[in-house]
């Protein structure tokens, strides 16, 4: 019987986590122990339908460890031209009064932080997306150099509108 009750709530699990209509890529890239000042991680986009319009989010997921309240990324959009656009983010990982805005239930959270709204991919050939942190103390002009409690690092693109 507890046989038959696992296998039923795995298959109702696997259910929900796979209606999603709006996901067209995601993909989470696993960090050191620390993640290194000069540490890149890079996507590389799957071929997209040049008419569409899509949504791109950065995914995060931290622990407890992770000592700031905001964090801020170098991203590098390299398209298949050559040209590269390059975006310097900052994103908030808590609130005032240090509760974390990122979802889960133990001390690991996962943040889905909006990258760019609506963006259409034209040209033909492959797309690349380069992230590394860009975080350093107040008052302080180096950067850190190794950065704790970023356990994954994730890229995903959704339908701006569901397909037609």
């Amino acid at each position: 019987m507890i046989n038959l009750r696992f296998f039923i709530l795995l298959f109702l699990i696997i259910g929900f986590i796979s209606c999603d209509d709006k996901r067209v890529f995601d993909e989470y890239k696993t960090v050191s122990d620390t993640w290194e000042k000069d540490e890149k991680i890079s996507f590389t986009l799957p071929e997209l339908d040049s008419v569409q319009r899509y949504n791109l989010f950065i995914n995060v997921r931290n622990t407890n460890g992770y000592k700031y309240s905001n964090l801020f990324l170098i991203s590098k959009m390299e398209f298949p031209n050559g040209k590269i656009v390059t975006d310097t983010l900052e994103y908030e990982m808590a609130k005032p009064n240090g509760e974390w805005l990122g979802e889960g239930f133990t001390d690991l959270k996962e943040s889905k932080l909006w990258y760019k709204e609506n963006v259409s991919f034209t040209e033909k050939g492959i797309y690349k997306v380069v992230l590394q942190h860009a975080m350093r103390k107040n008052g302080e002009t180096l950067g850190i150099n190794s950065l704790e409690g970023i356990t994954d690092i994730g890229f995903r693109i959704e339908f701006a509108e569901n397909p037609k």
